[in-house]
């Protein structure tokens, strides 16, 4: 991070905590100003050749019904285009009043319905300003490195012979992202679930358990001791005899957010290992 001049001769202190429940306010000033540059000012007003809508009628009218749930008949549209600045402004006020986790619903949102540079522009602003949270899949998750996003958006990258792990590594992801009822115990249970998945498929055997499958991937692909004991003992941390769906994951341990982060991150990681080393 480059310092600014009052930061580097000591006059002003430079920021070091990352934004996590609220929204600082240059964090949420330059939000907006990436949804005016990088949504609305490039949705044509102009109604177009066979087109019942202009691109930013049409923009509007899916955040109105799919979003907002507002009604669609206060939209200021005149034969398909917009003629005044009623709806930016409405827009822009509840921007400018929403809770910080509505902001970054609306941002998730938007990523859906626009361009796909949306989210990577979204990455770099969201770091600049110090935001816990990155774009990952299309969902807002809580990362600190680059590292951490390099790791899950090589596990979620589409091959139709991994999608099982696929599959679970998604379904941690949102069920940890969930910024209103996010749920650390399932989603513990997912990454696990995702290793073992793909071991079941390195192995051919559907019937195998993690635990004998890395016994047998050691000596079969020169698993390093160390990694494989390393990864037993991350196994051994969310089961006991009765499996992954037992044990600490089912008792009065509160799984929070911190072992659930881990998980993921260290279940993705594992499991670029072992596809690049297959």
């Amino acid at each position: 991070m480059k310092l600014s001049f009052a930061e580097r001769i000591g006059l002003k202190k430079p920021k070091i905590e990352l934004s996590k429940e609220n929204l600082s306010e240059d964090l949420r000033n330059t939000l907006w100003s990436l949804i005016i540059n990088e949504v609305l000012s490039k949705l044509n007003p102009r109604v177009g050749y066979g087109e019942s809508f202009s691109p930013l009628v049409s923009f509007f009218k899916t955040l109105w019904i799919d979003f907002f749930k507002w009604p669609v008949d206060n939209l200021s549209v005149n034969n398909g285009e917009f003629y005044n600045e009623k709806d930016f402004k409405r827009l822009r006020d509840w921007f400018y009043k929403a809770e910080w986790f509505e902001v970054y619903e609306i941002l998730e949102f938007m990523s859906e319905v626009t361009n796909p540079d949306f989210q990577y522009v979204c990455n770099i602003y969201l770091q600049r300003e110090f935001s816990a949270y990155r774009f990952v899949n299309g969902i807002l998750v809580e990362l600190n490195s680059k590292e951490e996003i390099v790791e899950l958006e090589k596990t979620l990258q589409s091959t139709n012979k991994f999608a099982p792990v696929q599959i679970h590594i998604k379904t941690a992801l949102k069920l940890i992202s969930d910024k209103k009822n996010p749920d650390y115990r399932n989603s513990v249970k997912e990454s696990i679930s995702a290793v073992e998945s793909l071991c079941k498929i390195i192995l051919n055997n559907e019937n195998t358990t993690l635990g004998k499958a890395l016994s047998i991937i050691e000596k079969k692909h020169n698993l390093p001791k160390s990694l494989k004991a390393g990864f037993s003992s991350i196994y051994g941390y969310t089961s006991d005899s009765g499996g992954i769906r037992h044990g600490l994951l089912n008792g009065d341990v509160e799984i929070t957010f911190d072992e659930a982060r881990f998980m993921l991150i260290a279940c993705s990681a594992f499991i670029n290992y072992l596809t690049s080393k297959m």
